[in-house]
């Protein structure tokens, strides 16, 4: 295999690693990639059990695909770029981050060895998560989150310290309970799985490597006796052909099952206005909505003066959609949320349009008649997040974008509180900082970047407001008039000297 030049239409350069089922090659027409070649050879014990099983390559890199085009689909972050040919696929170059990340839904295998006293099936809620040092010599030895910070691992210039901890173990059990979901649409239980990260030439962590049945323990059912994963192959004291035919037919049939693994949900989310007035209110809860992943239509109807289309355009969709959410958009008087909501029983949003009297208005969206269930947002994009809530409940995709993007906003919280942990000593009007060297009206430029000058508002925005302190985000500079420069200093946050 390594004297492959060519694959699926790749030039391949120098091989980067090869390990015990593939082999990376670089790309070198294709800076910042790599190519992943996989092996018809399965493993088991650290390389002690090894075997050549002809078709697997082919299978693996199949399921593998099919596996991160999933998890791309909803958002996750991955090095995954595409299949090139049938056993091997195009990635981000990466380097790897020497951990593997195991999450568990039920206690078997080596947990039940290091844990004794905890039953086999003992379910994990949430779903318990290990890492342990990727080390073959020493058989992977199991690793706490304190000893991989102290590691202090150098990759691609990104120092993995706590921030980056964190984050590998929220997108591992986001990766998980994303594919549990998709997988529960079969009648398969994700008992646990494994997987890795990478760092890219830029920086950024990404879920890396390989997803297929070497990773995870599958069991049809929820049965152990049906397993489809390499356990079957590890649980072999001797191994004949019919046993590694077995093992065959069994990752074949978790690569086609995964073909499957989209719901068959027809949802739809319908933006009902009382005025076409109100068209570009309801595009913004559109454009968020379909952000989301939802499918929107926006239709115009008065509940006041045309009641009976109103009923009419609600039945419409009643008798086409299983997964069904009408958000009601109608200011001063709504009548139109209340008459939807008492003639169907979908969920109904209410989201009236801004207005100067909306404190008024309001109160017809929030004090309905008893017997009626709409719910009152003010915010497009509230109103685009509530229905997708309600439509995750029946679709795992909503429900995983809706996840991810719950993860992408905290870690970019966690990534500007990093940046504001760096500030060096001087920042803001203290003893010997620019401010007061420069005098007034003077300009702190410590602030390079937008990202961080948002942060410092997020924190100092009472205090910039409070002594009429201006801040441009846009120049990414804080402006301190003379007036000012002996102001208390809200830089005591972080334990500098302050004037």
């Amino acid at each position: 295999m390594s004297s492959v030049k060519e694959v699926g239409g790749y030039k391949l350069g120098d091989l980067i690693i090869e390990g015990k089922t593939k082999q990376v090659f670089d790309l070198p027409e294709l800076p910042g990639h790599c190519l992943l070649l996989n092996k018809d050879r399965i493993t088991a014990g650290d390389g002690v059990k090894a075997h050549d099983l002809e078709g697997k390559a082919a299978i693996s890199n199949q399921t593998n695909a099919k596996v991160f085009e999933i998890l791309k689909s909803v958002g996750v972050d991955t090095a995954y770029v595409k299949s090139a040919s049938p056993t091997a696929f195009v990635s981000k170059k990466c380097t790897m981050i020497p951990i593997e990340w195991v999450t568990r839904r039920l206690a078997t295998g080596s947990f039940l060895k290091r844990n004794p006293g905890v039953p086999e099936g003992f379910r994990f809620t949430p779903p318990k998560q290990e890492t342990f040092y990727k080390d073959d010599a020493n058989h992977d030895p199991q690793w706490s989150e304190e000893q991989i910070v102290c590691a202090k691992f150098q990759i691609n210039g990104l120092t993995i310290g706590q921030d980056e901890v964190d984050y590998m173990r929220k997108a591992t059990i986001l990766v998980f309970e994303i594919l549990e979901k998709a997988w529960a649409l079969r009648d398969c239980a994700l008992i646990d799985m494994k997987i890795e990260f990478g760092v890219d030439e830029k920086g950024n962590i990404l879920l890396a490597d390989v997803i297929d049945s070497d990773s995870w323990r599958l069991w049809p059912s929820g049965d152990k006796r049906l397993m489809v994963d390499k356990q079957v192959y590890r649980n072999l004291t001797t191994v004949t052909a019919a046993d590694l035919d077995t093992v065959k037919r069994n990752f074949a049939w978790v690569k086609d099952q995964l073909d499957y693994l989209k719901p068959n949900i027809h949802h739809k989310v319908v933006i009902i206005m009382g005025s076409p007035a109100d068209i570009e209110h309801c595009k913004k809860i559109a454009n968020a909505a379909q952000d989301l992943g939802l499918n929107v239509d926006i239709r115009v109807t008065s509940a006041h003066k045309a009641t009976a289309e109103t009923l009419r355009v609600m039945q419409e969709y009643e008798d086409t959609h299983g997964a069904l959410v009408f958000i009601a958009v109608a200011g001063r008087s709504n009548g139109l949320g209340p008459v939807l909501s008492g003639n169907t029983s979908y969920p109904v949003i209410n989201c009236p349009p801004p207005s100067d009297k909306l404190p008024q208005d309001i109160w017809s969206s929030l004090s309905v008649p008893s017997g009626l269930g709409c719910a009152t947002v003010i915010y497009p994009d509230s109103a685009a997040l509530m229905a997708a809530q309600i439509i995750g409940l029946q679709d795992y995709t909503i429900w995983a974008r809706l996840r991810v993007k719950q993860l992408q906003m905290a870690t970019a919280l966690r990534h500007s509180d990093k940046k504001i942990r760096s500030i060096p000593v001087g920042f803001g009007a203290c003893s010997d900082c620019s401010v007061r060297r420069m005098g007034g009206p003077a300009l702190l430029t410590i602030l390079q970047e937008q990202e961080l000058v948002n942060a410092a508002i997020d924190i100092f925005g009472d205090w910039f407001r409070k002594w009429k302190i201006e801040v441009n985000p846009k120049s990414a500079a804080i402006y301190f008039p003379e007036s000012r420069l002996e102001t208390p200093c809200p830089l005591n946050l972080f334990n500098r000297p302050v004037h």
